[in-house]
């Protein structure tokens, strides 16, 4: 089985790598940027378009809050990332928002924000994965025609690239991120100047249609809710703001400034590529409708269900450089590149994370386990498996998933800047020193602002999105806190329960006798060496147990027996209804009520096989056996192994293994290097 598994996992995520080889995985600003920003970056791909679907219900009219709105996402962007400054200086140790909310407001909190960022990073990789399927099948038709099948195909892409390290996938994914921005930032700068100093008329492909308003003629606080809604689905531009405070220790030295500097790069890019795309949306007459195939009208008839919208990037792209241009289709291909590859902010969140929630048992402890290559393997297939569910519920549609989106995001903005306050007013009660109170003073400021804001925008969102599909990631978030709850109140009990005395208990009292019981079916090798063993262990009471399920193998072992002369008592169970574990479980148990301060000590003689499908025919019953004495108190079970000869085979074959690679030394901790010559990879 081992040969079987080993081998691919080589070829798919390559070798094992050394725990001492963990500060190589360490990332400058320049792979940091793509690696944990790449979420707000290409949701610049996808918030345009949502605010002009909100829009369209009432009517073209409407887009003309196109630019206000934007202006107050911009806004909301500077003072979150102001505020995340801030966390990133003070908690450099990559607990981010559950460290903070923990730490200053209490571990309920610290549980919220957690299970809020939980619910987060899975939807971010079901809406990027989503939304690039949607920009790619634009060029590609046959994408959006099989959207489930491609969008699952590419997690299980992203995961495999992610499990071979941090590293070797921001690598592979910062070239076309960065490709993204160069061509948003070019469409950008060649609109403007068509526009501006060549006064050309650039037309989307939409420009024609008319938009049958949903509601025509909002007026009052229905059009201050429609416009609330519009900034409430602008706001997905903010998503992964916060990956970067949960990933400080990915950085390489100094890990505060870097991760500060990566955020202001990365909010001054995204802020520009949303406005910019708004910008040009307006110029080039961009038409968007949540239901286009009867709201948006051409030559006086709805467009119809074969109609497929293009997102607002596309139609720009479409307008400035025209379609079917070679610009045209790179900004297409890295646009839908780059929203794949935005699904990595959350492979890098998400395991982290969940390693540290695992560390304070409120996940299960496998999470806190590098795997070969130095990742949280298992947070990543976790993630990776609860996305694709998403999207296999939800057709890979972005426009269905995105409504269950920002409520998490949000959350945990608002308890950590709450958070941070806290922090300041807290080291501002016993700093003296002048020039550091001023700082902490503005600093204070800064997140009590970012507070009030991000509230204030998650109030607007749970009042406008609740019905559209938010309440989904509220009861992610409470099936979340719940099941960390449970996880966290199992461990307490049982390390309450496990936990050392101080004072002689009954576990430190030495049992008065020793009763063995050698469990036997016929006389072979694996038997006399089970009886040997047990008669090294000298203990009070030895006997031989047998169960009769054959009388005439029952009766050919008790002639053995006899004619051997084994000095072992041998005593047969009768059975029935042949069967094996009942008789000796109530033999067991029987043996314990006659003398509770006794100890029984089963010895079950068993073989070793050396591969996978020899295991299906041997120790069966073994194996039930012990798993049922498991639960037996005062029971010890003890397996004597006989080697086969197959088992020599695969001795030999993990040796050479363990030589090559040594895949389990990143769980059990760094080896020292064996002495001599060596050789560096």
């Amino acid at each position: 089985m081992s040969k079987l598994t080993d081998v691919p996992k080589r070829i798919l995520i390559g070798r094992a790598l050394r725990s001492d080889r963990l500060g190589e995985t360490l990332l400058p600003k320049r792979v940091a940027l793509p690696v944990f920003a790449s979420d707000p970056l290409s949701s610049v791909a996808y918030a345009p378009g949502e605010v002009l679907l909100v829009l369209s219900i009432a009517g073209l009219s409407a887009y003309h809050f196109s630019p206000w709105i934007a202006v107050a996402v911009v806004v909301l962007m500077f003072t979150v990332v102001a505020s995340y400054r801030q966390n990133v200086r003070e908690y450099p140790s990559g607990g981010g928002d559950y460290e903070v909310a923990t730490t200053n407001l209490g571990p309920r909190s610290g549980l919220t924000v957690a299970s809020a960022l939980l619910v987060d990073y899975v939807l971010t990789v079901a809406v990027s994965i989503s939304s690039g399927i949607e920009n790619l099948g634009s060029a590609v038709p046959f994408v959006v025609e099989n959207k489930v099948a491609c969008a699952i195909g590419v997690i299980v892409l992203l995961t495999l690239m992610n499990l071979r390290g941090v590293k070797e996938s921001g690598t592979l994914f910062a070239i076309p991120t960065y490709v993204f921005v160069a061509g948003v930032f070019l469409m950008i700068t060649w609109g403007a100047f068509r526009g501006i100093v060549l006064g050309d008329d650039m037309r989307a492909p939409t420009a024609d249609f008319e938009i049958k308003p949903e509601h025509p003629g909002l007026a009052g606080f229905a059009l201050v809710f429609l416009l609330l809604r519009a900034f409430s689905s602008g706001c997905a531009a903010l998503t992964g703001v916060e990956a970067i405070s949960n990933g400080v220790p990915a950085f390489r030295k100094p890990k505060s400034r870097n991760a500060a500097t990566t955020l202001a790069m990365m909010g001054l890019l995204a802020v520009t590529m949303f406005c910019g795309i708004i910008a040009l949306a307006a110029a080039t007459d961009v038409r968007m409708a949540e239901h286009p195939a009867k709201d948006l009208i051409h030559d006086g008839a709805p467009l119809g269900p074969d109609y497929v919208q293009d997102p607002v990037i596309s139609q720009v792209a479409e307008a400035v450089f025209g379609h079917g241009s070679l610009l045209f289709m790179i900004l297409a291909a890295a646009t839908a590149l780059v929203l794949f590859l935005a699904a990595n902010t959350a492979y890098n969140g998400f395991p982290l994370l969940g390693s540290i929630l695992a560390q304070d048992r409120y996940l299960p402890r496998q999470l806190h386990t590098r795997g070969d290559r130095l990742a949280f393997s298992n947070g990543i297939l976790l993630l990776a498996g609860a996305a694709a569910l998403l999207v296999l519920i939800y057709g890979a549609d972005s426009t269905r998933l995105i409504q269950l989106y920002i409520v998490g995001v949000f959350v945990s903005f608002t308890l950590s800047q709450t958070g941070m306050v806290r922090h300041w007013n807290r080291l501002l009660a016993t700093e003296r020193d002048q020039a550091r109170r001023r700082h902490m003073i503005r600093s204070r400021a800064i997140n009590t602002f970012g507070a009030f804001f991000t509230g204030l925008v998650l109030v607007v969102v749970l009042v406008t999105k609740f019905t559209h599909g938010a309440w989904v990631a509220l009861l992610g978030m409470c099936i979340f806190y719940a099941t960390m709850t449970a996880i966290r109140r199992h461990y307490d009990r049982v390390a309450e329960e496990i936990a050392a005395p101080e004072v002689p208990g009954d576990d430190m009292v030495r049992p008065s006798r020793v009763h063995s019981v050698v469990l036997i079916s016929r006389i072979h090798r694996p038997t006399l060496r089970a009886l040997a063993y047990a008669r090294l262990m000298r203990s009070d009471t030895l006997e031989a147990l047998s169960v009769n399920v054959d009388p005439e193998e029952t009766r050919a072992l008790r002639e053995e027996w006899e004619r051997r002369g084994i000095d072992v008592p041998l005593k047969v169970l009768d059975s029935p209804y042949r069967e094996v574990t009942r008789p000796v479980i109530e033999y067991v148990k029987g043996l314990r009520r006659e003398s509770p301060r006794d100890v029984v000590s089963v010895i079950i003689p068993e073989y070793v096989v050396g591969h996978w499908y020899e295991h299906l025919l041997h120790n069966q019953s073994a194996l039930r056996l012990k798993g049922r004495l498991l639960f037996t108190p005062g029971v010890m079970v003890t397996s004597v192994p006989y080697q086969l000869q197959s088992s020599e085979a695969a001795r030999k074959r993990a040796r050479r293994r363990q030589e090559w690679a040594a895949p389990g030394s990143v769980r059990r901790g760094p080896k020292e290097r064996a002495k001599g010559p060596s050789s560096h990879t």
